[in-house]
């Protein structure tokens, strides 16, 4: 059974830092491609940050290219998401999705992942 289990969520200001991590299981890590999605309120559900299998390529939301960098131990089977200059308008829950690697050019929708984590709830207050 795939599991994938975020943590580090939390209460920040605005300007602070969050660590989030996505600890995956039931899977081998890296034979997929990994990625960090939000779903913000009243919005609908954006990508963040992708990293590809062996983790030499990314790919970022425009909104927080130079803030977010996204990670990964293949070794601890670990992605991670660390996010510094945060905003209020990075409030959202964060989730952490897996997608088979086929070997193709990202960056990939939503729809394209095959296992998806619970969520780590980040709220930044102004």
């Amino acid at each position: 059974q795939v599991r994938l289990i975020e943590s580090g969520g939390g209460l920040v200001q605005t300007g602070g830092s969050l660590n989030l991590s996505c600890t995956a299981s039931g899977l081998t890590f890296s034979g997929y491609v990994m990625a960090w999605f939000r779903h913000p309120p009243g919005r609908g559900r954006e990508s963040v940050a992708q990293i590809s299998a062996r983790g030499g390529t990314t790919h970022y939301a425009d909104n927080v290219k130079g803030r977010f960098t996204i990670s990964r131990d293949n070794v601890r089977g670990v992605m991670f998401l660390n996010m510094d200059n945060l905003e209020p308008d990075d409030t959202a829950k964060y989730y952490c999705a897996a997608m088979f690697d086929m070997a193709t050019r990202g960056p990939f929708g939503g729809e394209q992942f095959d296992y998806w984590g619970q969520g780590t709830q980040v709220t930044v207050s102004s």
